[in-house]
């Protein structure tokens, strides 16, 4: 049997603008991402010195995490957008979920540092001082941070990018972490609240174990080259049914790497169908599965259809309990 593989040539002109317009995204999304994270850490940093704070201390710590993941982030992206080489002919698109787990080592370690720092105050508790300049750089965080999630949500949904997405979760956490820090600013200054400071640092650091955690779960679910959602599963099988020409399928594996999908599976047809028949029948295929997953690579084999043979799919539902 031969195997015919998709969207190399004859989608090469329909889909290099796509990816081009997804490379710059990628790379103006990255850039101002450490720099908001750059700029943010440095007004954080002058409002803890002058409060003294530890919920403004959380929201430095988790900035200076943000510098350094947003760093990674952009030397994983840009590595994740180099073109097949000799050495790596599927490309480069697991450096994404490799900076991702990068992120989330971050992150963990700032929410640790953090739990170790604000465990002290409430033995000691400090007061709080200037608050009215501490809520003011909390306020510029919060309109910064938010505007960052909204672009970024909108880049995510576009390259479909594991690191963009990691990234975007990070600074929710950052959105959230500002809200409680301006809370703890307006209130926690009241006789009897001064716990709430250290006690809404604590609270951010848990949020960042958690933030950390999904980060890791999705980046280790690339690497390990877990299959696309089952609804898009079973939208390539109904694609492929459709087609008048083809008996069945079977056999079907797919993955994801740096947005870009990899679609194999085998067709079943009539074994009387001539090579050159059946080589048409499968461009018919890669052509609509091309059309519904966009910067995707598909690869068919052909099969005449009630071949016995040992099949993938045999071998994983054996192994069911």
């Amino acid at each position: 049997m031969t195997d015919t593989v998709g969207n190399e040539d004859r989608n090469d002109g329909q889909t290099g603008g796509d990816q081009t317009g997804r490379d710059r995204l990628l790379r103006l999304a990255t850039a101002i991402s450490v720099s908001v994270a750059s700029t943010l850490a440095v007004l954080k940093l002058g409002a803890w010195l002058v409060t003294g704070s530890a919920a403004i201390l959380s929201s430095l710590l988790d900035s200076m995490v943000d510098v350094a993941a947003s760093g990674i982030l952009m030397i994983s992206v840009r590595h994740a957008l180099r073109p097949p080489d000799r050495s790596h002919r599927f490309g480069h698109g697991k450096a994404e979920p490799l900076g991702a787990i990068a992120q989330a080592a971050f992150v963990g370690g700032s929410a640790l540092l953090l739990i170790f720092e604000s465990a002290g105050r409430f033995i000691s508790p400090e007061p709080v001082a200037e608050v009215p300049l501490g809520i003011a750089v909390m306020l510029v965080s919060l309109v910064a941070t938010v505007s960052l999630v909204l672009f970024q949500r909108s880049v995510a949904r576009r390259t479909d990018s594991t690191a963009i997405a990691a990234d975007r979760l990070n600074y929710v956490g950052d959105t959230a972490t500002s809200i409680v820090v301006l809370a703890v600013l307006v209130i926690g200054q009241r006789p009897g609240w001064q716990w709430l400071d250290p006690a809404a640092a604590i609270g951010v650091a848990l949020w960042l174990l958690a933030s950390a955690a999904s980060i890791a779960r999705r980046a280790v679910d690339h690497l390990m080259d877990r299959e696309l959602p089952q609804e898009d599963r079973t939208r390539i099988a109904a694609i492929v049914r459709a087609d008048l020409e083809v008996v069945d399928l079977h056999d079907m594996r797919t993955r994801s790497a740096g947005g870009t999908r990899f679609i194999e599976l085998h067709v079943e047809m009539d074994g009387g169908l001539t090579l050159w028949q059946a080589h048409t029948v499968c461009d018919r295929l890669e052509a609509a599965l091309s059309a519904a997953f966009p910067e995707s690579e598909v690869i068919l084999h052909q099969e005449p259809a009630g071949l016995d043979d040992d099949r993938l799919d045999h071998r994983i539902y054996k192994r069911r309990p």
